[in-house]
């Protein structure tokens, strides 16, 4: 007989990927253990098997519900918007979507290599998606300045990134209202010499 899915089964699944994302953060993904993992829960090793039959498993769980979400949150039908506010929009939620990940962060720079490779293409596919999504405000705002040049076109969508990862780096316990004003900032940076590119 099947065993019964219980009622708070996706609460608890939530909980092992936040402690997950924690433990991997802080021992390694390779160090930490299943056992750790348990520890950390408090549930059993065997309950944590329940949900997951891996480590792995487990770790690509993580990312992919971290970065599927992250590219769901950015990449919002907007088109309605005026670019420059659809950059000011997107801007925004990504230093927002950052607030309370440094773990996950961690674990995305450091684990997504160990995964296989199909399942390294399918996350690196949510933060292409990403990319392209921004790549594609940039260029609305300004067509006539990068015309076909898509390397000039991908070297100033990566410089924005380059600015939130940066300040994701060294001012991860920032606020809300903080995060607002640095989104502030690179928009008007970007919108001021995007044009001059």
């Amino acid at each position: 007989m099947a065993r019964t899915i219980a009622k708070d089964h996706d609460e608890k699944r939530a909980q092992i990927l936040k402690n997950a994302a924690s433990v991997f953060a802080a021992e390694g993904f390779d160090r930490a253990s299943m056992s750790q993992l348990a520890q950390a829960c408090g549930i059993s090793k065997a309950n944590i098997y329940h949900y997951y039959n891996s480590k792995d498993a487990l770790l690509f769980d993580l990312l992919d519900n971290y970065l599927r979400d992250l590219r769901d949150n950015v990449c919002q039908d907007d088109s309605d918007m005026q670019p420059d506010d659809r950059l000011r929009k997107t801007v925004s939620v990504i230093l927002k979507a950052y607030q309370g990940a440094d773990d996950l962060h961690q674990v995305q720079l450091t684990a997504l290599p160990t995964l296989p490779a199909s399942e390294q293409e399918l996350l690196r596919g949510y933060q292409r998606d990403m990319v392209r999504y921004l790549s594609d405000i940039i260029l609305s705002i300004a067509p006539d300045v990068f015309g076909d040049d898509t390397v000039k076109l991908r070297a100033t969508t990566m410089s924005v990134f380059g600015m939130l990862n940066w300040y994701y780096m060294w001012n991860s316990g920032a606020g809300s209202e903080a995060r607002e004003d640095y989104a502030t900032l690179v928009s008007n940076l970007t919108l001021s010499g995007i044009r001059g590119v």
